[in-house]
């Protein structure tokens, strides 16, 4: 089998594996479910981890399905491309898919007879859409699996149809990814109009090809760029794209939040990059210092409103969720600045904050399955007894402050490294919003497992959705604890400690950052052309200036959640906290409508302030 092969196999895999699991898991136990479904995910690690060994750092690995073959830079046929940074990053999702398969072992309910097996099968059918929208270098194609996963993933979050919240969470995330969706295929639709091109790598050049002959950018370019990007930048929660995030994952099963937040935003921040990198950034496309401050713009917006929402929350998943819009923030505003360098730290620091953030949903899970409630406030002390749980979740509140030497940490200082040689104070925005979503997070878990802190009071101008009174996500409440529910979180943390232990982590992510860079090799890869070599390899491992701001980030997130726990509860909040605060949190109505007319606002403020740049 030769490397190419391995391609069209990471998506078939588990394609194959969620028919299989959805016609036999009628038919089979629940344990013989669980087998299978762990066994097929294993495949589809398997194959990814051969792809990746077998993928040169600097090279590429390109596949016509079908033997359609460019003839004379002419192509009709469907291309998948492998790249060092876009195979760890499906690597990465099939490793906590199969994570999340073991987790809910003998934790999730799941009903048998016909509708037995659905629950892995969707999880195998998730896995498929995300390794083909990583893999693909069609645009169309990517579309198309990006739809798969949004699917999918609508389905996964209201999973629990008899309880109305979650298919009002899914309804809100479907629908808003929806929109986004259909503006992305226009944008599709006009850059096919203009280059006759779908492949990435045919619209780069055809474009390139019109600047030469001195027809080079127009509007109809920026506009395309425009609508391209909704999907991507809405799928990854950007501001104020983001406001579907926290509703569907205070309502999905703890199993799904795991991916939702583990993955699935971060292939927006990817998609972004990709589509930017392959067929905006030539001579035909959009000036890098007007793609590179806008979104930097997007990105602090994005990362300063997640850590803010994420400081006023008590329910745990909603606190969670709002994390992962403010670490995406930080993620957008590392890949903006188009830098090899930016790119290696956003990677490391996405495998990193993959397992912190993992891991602590699924602790979250094990508060819910032990007590029916998310709640911070409802569970002041009630979790005492829980020793290893409270440890693993204090780890990851730190691991998320960005605690040297987890790999949260080394993409951190990476990325901070690289936006300081671009712009002195974006450094400060990295420790900030990583002590404040670490800091809320860290208070929650010494109020929850350690009791500290006096019984929070209620204060009506501050009230936000506790978290009590949820439905429990399994069936049998007296029964022992499964092993896996521990397990799984133990181990996602013990992989985000690797990542910023391991040297060789850091240097082949700053190797396949290079090569993700390189326009003019990934060209040359699926065109057919002949290749110059990649820039150099920037440097991913710890500095002296990263170890510090890991430990002040850390230092902050202790202050921060001492300060909480050592607040009188009878004391209201200011004004200054009033006029700053109530009216974001406001903007969180939870109303559909309100949140397609954010879209509608986002994506013209995208336009003008590229069009104003130009």
């Amino acid at each position: 089998m030769t490397t190419a092969d391995l391609l069209p196999l990471a998506v078939a895999i588990p394609l194959l594996g969620a028919a299989v699991l959805a016609v036999a898991g009628r038919r089979l136990p629940r344990i013989g479910r669980d087998a299978l479904a762990t066994l097929w995910a294993a495949a589809g690690v398997g194959c990814l981890a051969l792809l990746w060994s077998r993928t040169s750092p600097e090279g590429r690995v390109v596949s016509w399905l079908g033997g359609y073959l460019p003839q004379d830079g002419q192509s009709v046929g469907i291309v998948l491309v492998a790249d060092r940074l876009g195979t760890g990053l499906a690597l990465l999702a099939a490793v906590l898919v199969l994570a999340v398969l073991c987790y809910a072992w003998r934790y999730f309910d799941e009903p048998s007879g016909e509708h037995g097996g659905m629950f892995p099968a969707l999880l195998l059918l998730f896995e498929a859409g995300m390794c083909g929208f990583v893999l693909t270098g069609d645009l169309f194609d990517a579309f198309v699996f990006f739809e798969l996963m949004g699917a999918v993933a609508y389905a996964l979050t209201g999973y629990r149809i008899e309880d109305p919240r979650p298919l009002h969470g899914a309804l809100a995330f479907g629908l808003v990814n929806s929109a986004a969706a259909y503006l992305s295929l226009l944008g599709i639709g006009l850059l096919y109009a203009r280059t006759g091109e779908l492949g990435l790598a045919q619209i780069g050049a055809a474009l390139d090809e019109r600047a030469a002959a001195g027809r080079g950018r127009d509007a109809l370019i920026v506009v395309a760029f425009v609508l391209v990007m909704a999907g991507p930048l809405v799928k990854a929660a950007t501001a104020p794209f983001h406001f579907w995030l926290p509703d569907a994952h205070a309502v999905a099963p703890s199993p799904v939040c795991m991916l939702l937040s583990g993955v699935m935003v971060e292939l927006g921040v990817y998609g972004f990059a990709r589509i930017h990198q392959v067929v905006f950034a030539g001579p035909g496309g959009l000036p890098g210092a007007a793609v590179r401050d806008t979104l930097l713009a997007f990105g602090v917006l994005t990362a300063l409103v997640g850590a803010t929402m994420c400081w006023q929350q008590r329910h745990l998943k909603r606190m969670l969720a709002f994390s992962t819009v403010g670490h995406v923030g930080l993620f957008l505003a590392g890949t903006a600045l188009l830098t090899p360098a930016g790119v290696a730290g956003t990677a490391v620091y996405v495998a990193g904050h993959a397992g912190a953030k993992a891991a602590l949903f699924g602790l979250t899970g094990v508060l819910l399955d032990r007590f029916g409630s998310v709640d911070e406030h409802g569970l002041h002390g009630r979790a005492r007894g829980l020793r290893l749980p409270g440890v693993l979740f204090l780890l990851g509140a730190l691991a998320l402050a960005g605690l040297p030497p987890f790999g949260t940490g080394l993409g951190k200082a990476v990325t901070e490294e690289a936006a300081g040689h671009e712009l002195g104070w974006l450094p400060a925005v990295f420790v900030l919003v990583s002590a404040l979503t670490g800091g809320a997070v860290l208070r929650a878990g010494l109020r929850v497992f350690g009791g500290f802190g006096a019984p929070p009071s209620e204060h009506p101008e501050v009230a936000a959705t506790t978290g009590e009174g949820e439905e429990p996500e399994i069936r049998e409440p007296g029964r022992r604890m499964p092993a896996p529910m521990t397990v799984v979180p133990a181990l996602l943390l013990a992989g985000c400690l690797a990542v910023g232990v391991l040297p060789g982590v850091g240097r082949a992510l700053g190797a396949a950052a290079a090569a993700f860079s390189d326009r003019a090799g990934y060209l040359a890869a699926v065109l057919g052309r002949p290749a110059s070599p990649a820039g150099e390899a920037p440097e991913a491992g710890w500095t002296t200036a990263g170890v510090v701001l890991g430990l002040v980030s850390a230092l902050l997130a202790a202050g921060f959640a001492t300060a909480a726990l050592r607040r009188d509860p009878r004391r209201g909040t200011g004004g200054p906290y009033r006029a700053a605060v109530l009216p974001l949190r406001r903007l969180h109505s939870g109303l559909l409508g309100d949140y397609v007319a954010w879209l509608a606002v986002g994506m013209a403020v995208l336009l003008a302030a590229l069009a104003a740049q130009l």
